[in-house]
């Protein structure tokens, strides 16, 4: 249904956001052992999550609650796509925890070996997202099929990309993009740019950009549900449990849901 990425497509992705090295609360260089849970001689600890780009919003609160919560602690974060993180972490780059936006990516992780048994914790389900004006007067799935109307899509390798395959497979609707991209942030970025009529990314992603897009819900979304599962990783530090323990607590669950996701 897409068009295909080369090998370099998501491969340069990889290879930038390696070198980039790591984002989120707490700053400093990564650890170079697959675990990173770094440990100063006063008792300080930095706790490194990777998790899906559509994940920022919330876990960006929930590591402000820990933190606060566990004195000394530092929660740093990786935002991006799923497939991405999955491959950095193969690869080895550190890290405590990993929340993914498929049980694929998640997959890729406990096949080799370097995470524990993962337990979904939320579900994701997609939209159309359009612009607040909506210039292309989308109202429906079948229109991303008109060629007059510029359709961004996340790339088929990520999990936006997979469900919005399911979903267009289920319509059974041919899509021709103008543009893939490599995760759901910056899918919906084009659409909030003005830069495309639409695109298919997660009403999480719709209800966070704060009025500046519009979703548009259809029946085949529901066909291609997203499920979360969250690990921690292998030679993590205490802390990374305790860390997953709250984002499967019902204070977790609030600030999830809250944001668009549904219980598992």
């Amino acid at each position: 249904m897409f068009r295909r990425l080369s090998r370099w497509a998501v491969a340069a992705p990889i290879a930038l956001a390696l070198a980039a090295g790591l984002s989120g609360c707490g700053a400093g260089d990564p650890a170079t052992s697959a675990s990173s849970g770094e440990s100063s001689g006063d008792g300080a600890t930095t706790l490194t999550v990777f998790a899906a780009a559509s994940l920022t919003g919330t876990f960006t609160e929930l590591g402000r609650t820990f933190e606060a919560a566990h004195p000394g602690t530092t929660v740093r974060f990786n935002f991006g796509s799923s497939a991405t993180l999955a491959q950095q972490i193969v690869e080895g780059a550190p890290a405590d925890v990993f929340a993914a936006a498929s049980p694929a990516t998640m997959k890729t992780v406990t096949d080799a070996s370097l995470a524990g048994t993962p337990v979904t914790f939320v579900r994701n389900v997609l939209q159309i997202a359009v612009p607040a004006d909506n210039p292309a007067k989308v109202d429906g799935l079948s229109d991303l099929a008109d060629p007059k109307v510029k359709v961004a899509l996340c790339a088929e390798q990520v999990p936006c990309g997979a469900a919005a395959v399911k979903a267009l497979d289920a319509a059974g609707l041919k899509v021709t993009p103008v543009t893939l991209e490599q995760d759901v942030k910056a899918t919906l970025a084009k659409v909030s740019l003005g830069e495309v009529d639409a695109a298919l990314v997660y009403r999480t992603d719709v209800i966070s950009s704060g009025g500046k897009v519009s979703g548009i819900d259809f029946p085949e979304a529901e066909k291609a549900i997203n499920d979360y599962p969250i690990a921690t990783l292998s030679k993590a530090p205490e802390a990374a449990r305790r860390f997953v323990d709250l984002v499967l607590s019902q204070q977790g669950e609030d600030v999830l849901t809250k944001a668009g996701f549904q219980a598992p």
